[in-house]
């Protein structure tokens, strides 16, 4: 009883420094992944600025605050490494859209937010007009449910009054009704696949079950 007494005593005292010797270490690395290289520095760099404490008392809720504010993070994951390091794995945002505000040509993340544009992203479709983003949001879902392909997709055209145009590739113009359903969107998918499509500059669905024209 006395030798494993003293083994204990030894064992604890062992493990007590190596605690005391962690708390003294302050994070000297931090890795972040999931972006480009440039977005990964930066965001490192913005992380560094803050008061993070060491490996067993980090500040969460600064860290968790600047990656929220993010307009490029989708989610998230940190984790601790001890003794002294810190990973960041991060799901970039998709992007859906451009849009103009205030002059300068913002694109539309999965994630509801705006980040400025620093490319061309020609590919992506054009929004004209002011959408909430939350409603732009709602529109692609019911696109993505329909027998339209999104790429198919040049320009959306937004109203005062909740309504969505579609401009394909194509050139062809979809007007369509103040509450478009994908029911809506296949109909006029499969109408167009059996006409003339290259004859057809505007298909008008806004009177239901009414299909108008412009050649």
């Amino acid at each position: 009883i006395l030798v494993y007494f003293f083994l204990l005593i030894i064992v604890s005292s062992i493990s007590n420094n190596s605690i005391n010797n962690n708390k003294l270490n302050k994070i000297k690395k931090i890795n972040v992944s999931g972006l480009n290289e440039n977005d990964n520095q930066k965001l490192i760099n913005e992380i560094k600025k803050l008061s993070l404490g060491n490996i067993f008392f980090i500040n969460k809720s600064e860290i968790i605050k600047l990656l929220n504010e993010n307009s490029l993070i989708e989610r998230y994951e940190v984790f601790k490494k001890y003794p002294s390091t810190i990973d960041i794995k991060i799901e970039q945002t998709k992007f859906y859209a451009k849009i103009n505000n205030k002059g300068k040509t913002f694109l539309i993340g999965s994630n509801g937010k705006f980040t400025l544009s620093k490319t061309d992203n020609s590919k992506l479709p054009y929004i004209f007009g002011k959408p909430n983003i939350n409603e732009f949001l709602k529109f692609k879902k019911i696109i993505d449910e329909s027998k339209f392909s999104y790429n198919e997709i040049k320009n959306l055209y937004f109203f005062p009054s909740n309504r969505w145009d579609l401009k394909l590739k194509d050139d062809i113009l979809l007007r369509l009704p103040n509450e478009p359903t994908y029911e809506t969107l296949n109909y006029l998918h499969e109408f167009l696949e059996n006409y003339k499509r290259e004859s057809l500059n505007i298909v008008d669905a806004r009177i239901e079950n009414q299909i108008i024209l412009n050649e």
